[in-house]
């Protein structure tokens, strides 16, 4: 009945890699020789096998006793020789047509023959030690040693969770589940503080009014129904329960919930096994008045298991309440320590802690009888692990987390310590090197990149990875005292080169090192690190891409002539422009990036690499053709060759079975690199660009793609070259080899760029693309009428550019006539018409107001449309953001939009504005019409949320109404509006804090700040009628910049804030300046950064 939660040794699943190639008959006769018989072969396994007996011993008692962590690592470094040795064997048994003669050879070559002795004896020499370590075989064990939560907690302790707890004590106070139980999980990564919430809120006065009975559980890694329940039975009723049937024992704690609410707190969950979930909930279902059970774990998989209601995902803190944690525990409540100083150092320890309470705590606790300031600082230079467990609870805490991961996650949480702190790991990339590393275990079924990605999930899910706040969906982040434990874990074997002072410091057991390319010093480092380290498999760049540069001071022959066990290797934006032919020596190489390289060809023995996986050429723009025969690369999966200039593919690219990711396809003239060569290739995931489809010559060839079963790929680019006018094309064929590229009905994005038909065939907008979210034509010039797109159920985002139809009308909304129409664009939010030449009407759809388009619309740009006229869409209730530009001939009102944030309108087009929504925010208009219709509108409406302003090109007589700018403007631009009378007089505006003004504001002769009382930011160019600035009642102003104003003499008592100063074509002020003249110098000489007529006059950049 009991669910146990079992990790797995690190090397354990190391150790199967072997196993598996000692597995492999091709091997095995292989290594059989006259010194390497099958007894031999059976003693190797003999001594792994007694190897992977101790692990589990050996890992538990690695962290206090150093004699068995460098048993470990020893064990380590040999499986690693071991393992080189057997790929070599692999490889070279793969390759060898003749296996007869390989065999032959093999027994003749005794370097072999004793390195693989040599091998056998390491281990075995390892291996024997157990007894004098006392190791011994035990099985995986819980990390029962923690103390058991309980319910109490000190509230006036706990910091920075009140909005939590106000949300979960909502959450159990509301009765939504009409009597049924309601489990409600609170989730995330070790130590942040899980436990204290549920303690807060267990203990909450209104819950405590709420539930008739309430009980604590603290759960740990066993889920023993009949334990817990029983623990239950006993909190409820305050007795011992001396029942030890489970149904007897779920009778009673039923008969102590019938008729009655109740609360239960599952504390630290862990197993996510569904049937003993049941069974437990049994009794709480039968008979009670509902009631609420609050589960917290650092899994996410346990969380999706048991939730009735949505999860409460935990947050880090921020700095200040991570900072008064660490003060609670670190401060006596009276001091006589010089807290001043203390605190300096104590907040730089806090941002160690990254927002995690349990971190700021322990630290706190440890420096609470520290007097001295070089205690602390002592602690804010020292690595997590550097701490005692009786010291620091931190590393204990996260390791627990690490204890029960499986052998293969723990292979690859551990690979990520080669990357610094604060990295944003990208998930496609780390899996190819995982998988390139062999950490990723072969499936039964599927594709192995598969695997790789539920290892990441598996990881993410238990909080070892989290997502960034970059908006890339495929972007994470690790936590830095997770990134911490990596690096505990991955010590010697795992190292960044770029961190140490001394490279001799690096262990000789390194096997996998990484360096920073944007750090100077770190190549010569890394080429000094390798001259010792030729057993090495990973040679990689962190921050590897240099825009438009590239690096130097690496000899690519060189450095391959000494590190021939490579399995990972990376020249990315190295000035590099061949590479030698001894890269086809490294038989071991699994993963080769070249991107951002210079190189013009590569070599032919490229074809040599059997293991290659991975082949990354992007933005090498120099490279015009690939090798000849890469046919041979038979286990290659991803080859990207984005934003590269290829001719041609190679051919015979159909043999290339296993290939996962291909970026670009160049459809070539002749059948073998013709696109019929897609057609084997049907294992595409991702993306895929095809490029060149003018030299598909019929729907024939088109058709032998067959990119109808190509159903993993989610995003297809279709690309014809683009042509001249006087090119005839037969329209007809045209749209019958686009017809033949119709692709599965799974995609999720589809460009078409340059077709040169006149229409588009029926599948183009079918409705049957239940999934579509993404569409783009573009340059598709011939075409007159575009395909009906408005019955694509998922489309969230259209782009239209350069295509000449001249009107787009109502079977654009319609779809195809197979099902009964719709809202048209019923998902729609972003829509683009752009360089629409020819188009002159977007045609209105006739229907009733519950029918009308673009009901979610949110951005709508139309640019470069010059001879567009008359209507847009009248009402858009979703509209966010819209954007014309250059549409000279548009002269209608902008849309109503009742929640619209940003309007920009620019060019010379007579569109006008109909009233001033509320929801205004960020407003950019040019033109006198566009500008009267502004101030026209503010004399009716004052606008209450707009913040960001910018009005160009009006020669028209206008001020801003009561001499008032709106009350909520923050940055308010005025271009080329030389009669806008600016506000200057009657009352302040707390709100602005950046102002410029363009060759404007003709009347503005004379300037002063009170009016604004927080800016931050004055710029003023080309006013010419300006004489004076008094800018000394501003306590706030940081840059001035003052350039075209041929009339400005002086500037009166420039403010102490202001940090920056700029001059430029002033030629009254600047002259005085220039010569410290005394009745300006004194005003300005306070400023730290001072720049006349564009050169630096002072420049302290520190203040």
């Amino acid at each position: 009945m009991a669910a146990e939660l079992v990790g797995g040794a690190f090397l354990s699943s190391f150790l199967n890699v072997l196993f598996d190639r000692l597995s492999d008959s091709e091997i095995i006769n292989l290594i059989r020789g006259k010194k390497l018989s099958q007894k031999t072969i059976q003693r190797f396994k003999a001594i792994l096998n007694g190897a992977e007996a101790l692990l589990n011993d050996a890992e538990r008692r690695q962290i206090r006793e150093g004699p068995v962590k460098i048993w470990l690592d020893d064990l380590k470094d040999a499986i690693y020789e071991a393992d080189d040795f057997l790929d070599e064997i692999a490889t070279k048994a793969a390759t060898k047509k003749d296996q007869g003669n390989f065999l032959s050879r093999f027994k003749k070559d005794r370097k072999k023959v004793t390195r693989m002795e040599d091998v056998i004896a390491i281990l075995d020499l390892i291996v024997n030690q157990k007894d004098n370590l006392g190791l011994k075989e035990i099985p995986m064990e819980n990390m029962s040693w923690r103390t058991p939560s309980t319910s109490l907690v000190k509230v006036s302790d706990i910091y920075g969770r009140d909005e939590d707890r106000k949300a979960l004590v909502k959450l159990l106070l509301d009765d939504v589940n009409d009597g049924d139980v309601s489990v409600i999980p609170i989730v995330g990564m070790g130590g942040i503080g899980k436990t204290t919430l549920a303690q807060l809120v267990y203990n909450d006065d209104q819950v405590k009014q709420k539930f008739d009975v309430k009980a604590w559980v603290c759960v740990g890694e066993d889920f023993n129904v009949l334990r817990l329940t029983k623990t239950v039975i006993e909190e409820v009723t305050s007795k011992s329960c001396e029942l030890n049937g489970l149904n007897s024992v779920q009778q009673r704690l039923r008969n102590e919930v019938t008729e009655k609410s109740f609360l239960v707190v599952l504390d630290d969950m862990w197993t996510n096994h569904y049937d003993d979930w049941k069974t437990f909930l049994g009794p709480f279902q039968c008979g009670s008045q509902g009631g609420k059970i609050l589960v917290t774990t650092r899994i996410d998989t346990v969380a999706s298991m048991v939730k009735t209601m949505p999860a409460h995902n935990l947050s880090l803190l921020d700095d200040e309440q991570c900072w008064s944690v660490f003060a609670n525990h670190a401060f006596f409540p009276t001091e006589s320590r010089d807290c001043l100083a203390l605190e300096k150092v104590g907040r730089k320890i806090v941002e160690k802690c990254k927002g995690l309470p349990l971190a700021a705590q322990s630290l706190g606790g440890l420096l609470r009888t520290k007097d001295n300031v070089s205690d602390w600082e002592d602690v804010l230079t020292s690595e997590i692990w550097e701490f005692s467990e009786e010291e620091c609870r931190i590393l204990p805490a996260l390791r627990i987390s690490y204890h029960y991961l499986p052998s293969h996650l723990k292979r690859c949480f551990v690979y990520c310590s080669l990357y610094p702190k604060d990295y944003e790991f990208d998930r496609g990339e780390l899996i190819l090197l995982w998988m390139a590393e062999d950490l990723l275990q072969q499936p039964k079924s599927g594709s192995i990149l598969e695997v790789g990605y539920k290892y990441f999930n598996d990881l993410a899910a238990r909080s070892f990875f989290q997502p960034s706040k970059n908006p890339y969906e495929d972007s994470f982040v690790m936590h830095d005292l997770m990134h911490d434990l990596a690096t505990f874990y991955g010590e010697k074997f795992f190292v960044r080169i770029s961190e140490y002072e001394n490279v001799a410091q690096h262990d000789t057991k390194t096997r996998h090192l990484s360096y920073d390319l944007n750090d100077n010093d770190s190549v010569p480092k890394m080429l000094e690190a390798c001259e010792s380290l030729s057993h090495v498999r990973t040679l990689f760049q962190i921050n590897e891409y240099i825009y438009r540069q590239h690096k130097e001071g690496i000899d690519p022959c060189s450095l391959l002539a000494q590190l021939k066990r490579l399995r990972v290797l990376s020249f990315t934006s190295f000035k590099i422009d061949r590479l030698p032919d001894s890269i086809g020596e490294l038989i071991h190489l699994r993963y080769l990036n070249l991107s951002n390289t210079l190189v013009v060809t590569l070599p032919e023995s490229l074809n040599n690499l059997y293991n290659l996986q991975t082949l990354k050429l992007v933005n090498c723009k120099k490279l015009k053709k690939l090798p000849s025969n890469m046919q041979n690369l038979v286990n290659l999966r991803h080859l990207d060759i984005f934003d590269t200039y290829l001719e041609e593919m190679p051919k015979k690219m159909s043999k290339l079975k296993d290939l996962q990711f291909l970026s670009d396809y160049i459809a070539g003239k002749h059948e073998e690199n013709g696109i019929g060569e897609l057609g084997e290739l049907t294992h595409l995931h991702g993306s895929l660009w095809i490029e060149k489809l003018e030299n598909v010559k019929n729907s024939g060839e088109a058709s032998n793609a067959r990119m109808d079963e190509k159903i993993q790929l989610n995003a297809l680019y279709l690309r014809w070259s683009s042509f001249e006018e006087i090119e005839v094309c037969d329209s007809q064929s045209e749209k019958d080899v686009l017809d033949k590229l119709r692709p599965h009905k799974d995609l999720k994005k589809l460009s078409i760029r340059c077709y040169r038909g006149t229409m588009f065939p029926d599948w183009v907008g079918q409705s049957s693309y239940l999934n579509m979210t993404s569409l783009e034509l573009w340059g598709c010039r011939n075409c007159w009428v575009l395909p009906s797109l408005g019955q694509l159920p998922a489309l969230t985002r259209l782009g239209i550019s350069e295509c000449d139809m001249v009107k787009i009308g109502g079977s654009f909304y319609k779809g195809d006539a197979t099902h009964h129409p719709e809202t048209p664009f019923r998902s729609l939010k972003y829509l683009l018409f752009s360089d629409m030449g020819c188009w002159e009407e977007w045609e209105s759809y006739e229907c009733h107001d519950d029918d009308a388009p673009f009901p979610q619309l949110e951005k709508l740009v139309i640019r470069k449309c010059p001879n567009l006229r008359g209507d847009l869409p009248s009402f858009l209730p979703s509209l966010k953001s819209l954007h014309i530009r250059r549409c000279e001939e548009l002269g209608c009102y902008v849309p109503r939009a009742p929640i619209i944030r940003s309007l920009e309108i620019y060019g010379e087009q007579e569109a006008r504005m109909r009233d001033l929504p509320l929801s205004l925010q960020h407003l950019r208009i040019e033109g006198k019409q566009l500008v009267d219709s502004l101030f026209e509108a503010m004399t009716h409406t004052q606008p209450t949320s707009l913040m960001d302003l910018t009005i160009s090109d009006c020669s028209s007589v206008v001020s801003f109404p009561g001499d008032a700018l709106p009350s909520s403007l923050k940055e308010l631009r005025i271009y080329d509006c030389k009669n806008v009378e600016f506000p200057m007089q009657h009352q302040q505006h707390q709100s602005l804090r950046s102002l410029t003004i363009d060759n404007s504001c003709d009347s503005l002769t004379f300037f002063a700040l009170p009016a604004f009382p927080n800016l931050l930011i004055l710029i003023i160019q080309r006013c010419e009628n300006l004489t004076s600035l008094e800018l000394s009642q501003s306590q706030s102003l940081r840059e001035l910049s003052i350039s075209g104003c041929p009339k400005l003499e002086n500037i009166i008592r420039l403010p102490a804030s202001l940090r920056e100063l700029s001059i430029s074509n002033c030629p009254l002020l600047g002259e005085g300046i220039e010569r410290k003249d005394p009745h300006i110098w004194p005003s300005i000489s306070h400023i730290p950064r001072i720049q006349l007529d564009g050169k630096w006059i002072r420049n302290d950049s520190s203040s």
